[in-house]
């Protein structure tokens, strides 16, 4: 089997969300992965740099893998590294990257009739998942009602966006909006908190010594650029599990976070890191360190495969906005039941393209 044709597009979608009147965008690119046995296969990455991945895809990596056996991933993958990215940079190439080698598994999978999570190893064919319903978006009113709506479906391990209100006692709203959520959903919901890099230091130090009595299960990316020195420090001043991870682009970057003893969860994303190839390599990683791999920054649909396939996976991230953009833009999408995900049993990713919709949302 050979690739015959690598093409990327990139989309823009108006997703509802529960009380606001208006729709959130979320972008993202697809990549498409033609063989000459017939079987396409189809990878994702989220929106940073989106234009730049998909013209590196369509310009440069594309031309690049074309005529090689779509079955040597690792062979793809490390061409890709050597002629465009021997430095290990991050950003438009590991987003790129990542699609590629998520397409490049999707074909594996439907060409061997084996679901991408099985192929990769395995694990577990259950993984626990959370919702990221907290958005920023919300008023400390809404979240409570959103919260709530969530609890009384069963889901029982949710997440919320800290760090919105800016300025430097921001930290102080924080609390007070995760205090409230806490009260409104008790103690029998797991409830984390991620600041999205948005916070100085001294206010996440702050925010986590002022929430520490709310049980919150863990505080992702909590300080600006996942400063990994910072990252060690405030984990050594709190109780409370410190995570990072989703938007890193390589596995030596994940390593910094390990060495530097930064995470109690390490959070690598697939579409961003560098796909399927390189999430294992992190995953590995973080089992040498005895510590367990979560989904952070969204995109369940493709991040599950990864969490199952190691014993390591910890958790499913469904956030709200991407989980559902998921669902827009394709059909075969597996949503959580009752805090819990069973896997797949679909070849390759289990998804197909939802072509009608997805021309509305062409850029």
């Amino acid at each position: 089997m050979k690739i015959t044709n690598v093409h990327a597009t990139t989309y823009n979608v108006p997703v509802p969300v529960p009380l606001l009147d208006e729709p959130v965008m979320r972008p993202f690119v697809l990549c498409a992965v033609e063989t000459d046995a017939g079987v396409t296969g189809y990878g994702i990455t989220g929106p940073i740099q989106r234009k730049a991945a998909r013209e590196h895809l369509n310009a440069e990596l594309g031309p690049l893998v074309r005529g090689m056996n779509p079955f040597e991933t690792e062979r793809v993958w490390h061409a890709c590294y050597v002629e465009h990215n021997p430095r290990s940079q991050t950003g438009a190439w590991s987003s790129a990257v990542s699609a590629l080698d998520i397409a490049l598994w999707d074909v594996k999978g439907k060409a061997l009739e084996m679901p991408v999570w099985r192929l990769l190893g395995g694990a577990q064919p259950q993984v626990p998942a959370y919702i990221t319903f907290g958005l920023p978006e919300y008023t400390q009113e809404q979240l409570v009602e959103v919260a709530r709506d969530f609890a009384a479906q069963g889901e029982d391990k949710l997440k919320m966006v800290v760090g919105v209100a800016g300025g430097h006692q921001g930290w102080r709203e924080d609390a007070a909006r995760v205090r409230a959520v806490r009260n409104a959903v008790g103690q029998g919901v797991q409830l984390s908190m991620d600041a999205n890099y948005m916070l100085q230091f001294n206010n996440a130090l702050n925010l986590a010594k002022a929430v520490e009595d709310c049980g919150v299960e863990w505080f992702e990316e909590p300080v600006w650029g996942n400063d990994a020195a910072l990252l060690r420090d405030l984990r050594m001043r709190t109780s409370i599990p410190i995570s990072a991870g989703q938007n890193e682009g390589h596995r030596f970057r994940a390593r910094e976070l390990l060495t530097n003893g930064a995470v109690d969860i390490l959070q690598p994303n697939v579409v961003y890191c560098g796909g399927y190839t390189e999430g294992m390599k992190i995953a590995a990683l973080a089992q040498a360190f005895n510590l367990p791999i979560a989904n952070g920054g969204g995109w369940p649909h493709h991040n599950m495969h990864l969490q199952a396939a190691v014993p390591n996976g910890w958790r499913i991230e469904y956030h709200y906005v991407m989980w559902k953009c998921g669902e827009m833009a394709f059909d075969g999408c597996v949503g959580p039941e009752r805090g819990l995900t069973t896997l797949p049993e679909t070849p390759g990713l289990g998804l197909s393209p939802k072509w009608d919709a997805l021309r509305d949302w062409e850029e």
